[in-house]
């Protein structure tokens, strides 16, 4: 008798147009959130997006440190932008904008304060894939508007004509996005960002250490990301000062202040140090007051 099949490899498994695989290594992370007594993050369609495209749960291919704990950075990465949007939010940033949207469901499944319009902002191919997992799933914000043109390209008017007002405060959300693009892409982005910013709007995103990724940590990791065609290409040696040159006061969050981080990530703490603290970057910021 044969033996059974070997399971596929999720790194060998094709995906449906305009899906990357960084979306679907969240999903999968989420997913198995989801089954947790008490989620950091509930998202109950993240389960059903990896059925849909197919894919195995699993993250970047390697048994290294980081590939081991990816899947709760991820979880605890998307409760910490949870917890800003929401606060922004109740500060009066009445839209929030999503680049890069991937498979995010934030729209879906947080308790947003009445009349906020969401949009995401993704590749169309990406989005088709996901408005059919979501089969007219009820937002829970006020309005959710998906604005299909890559994140990379020009947006702007794309974003206005779905009812984007740059008069009014912005939360805006980067969450993977930047540090995936060449660097001349990333500040597009952030240009384009802060032009239709008004008083008052807000910033996330995770940026990446310049000084962390040639470390014993780190280097082995890329490598084996870079089999997928994927890489770290925008990098950060300074975050607070980048984003000061580009509009914003920032900050980079002091992740062994957050109870829920360093519970989720105590486990591989004697594994790595407190180095891996500081591969990257979580940050956010306001728009600065002009001179």
């Amino acid at each position: 008798m044969p033996d059974a099949a070997e399971p596929p490899s999720p790194q060998g498994v094709p995906l449906p147009d305009g899906l990357s695989r960084v979306a679907v290594w969240t999903a999968s992370a989420h997913a198995a959130e989801q089954e947790r007594a008490t989620p950091y993050v509930r998202d109950p369609w993240a389960g059903d997006f990896l059925h849909a495209a197919g894919f195995p749960p699993g993250g970047p291919p390697g048994d290294g440190p980081l590939q081991r704990l990816l899947p709760d950075w991820a979880v605890v990465r998307s409760r910490f932008f949870d917890e800003h949007l929401l606060a922004a939010a109740r500060s009066g940033c009445s839209q929030v904008v999503l680049l890069g949207a991937g498979l995010d469901t934030r729209a879906f499944r947080l308790e947003w304060p009445r009349g906020v319009h969401v949009f995401e902002v993704e590749d169309p191919a990406l989005l088709a894939f996901k408005e059919h997992v979501l089969d007219w799933a009820p937002p829970t914000c006020g309005r959710r508007s998906t604005v299909g043109v890559s994140p990379t390209g020009a947006w702007t008017r794309e974003l206005c004509a779905q009812g984007f007002d740059p008069a009014r405060p912005t939360a805006w959300l980067a969450e993977t996005l930047l540090y995936h693009l060449p660097p001349r892409d990333a500040e597009s982005v952030v240009t384009t960002m802060t032009e239709l910013s008004a008083p008052g709007s807000t910033f996330g995103a995770e940026c990446v250490n310049a000084q962390a990724s040639s470390s014993s940590l780190v280097t082995p990791f890329l490598e084996a990301l870079s089999t997928t065609g994927i890489s770290w290409q925008w990098q950060l040696a300074e975050p607070e000062r980048w984003w000061a040159e580009h509009g914003w006061e920032a900050t980079v969050a002091d992740l062994f202040t957050l109870p829920y981080v360093m519970q989720r990530l105590a486990p591989y703490l004697p594994l790595l140090g407190e180095a891996a603290a500081r591969t990257v970057f979580l940050t956010t910021g306001t728009l600065r007051a002009p001179r």
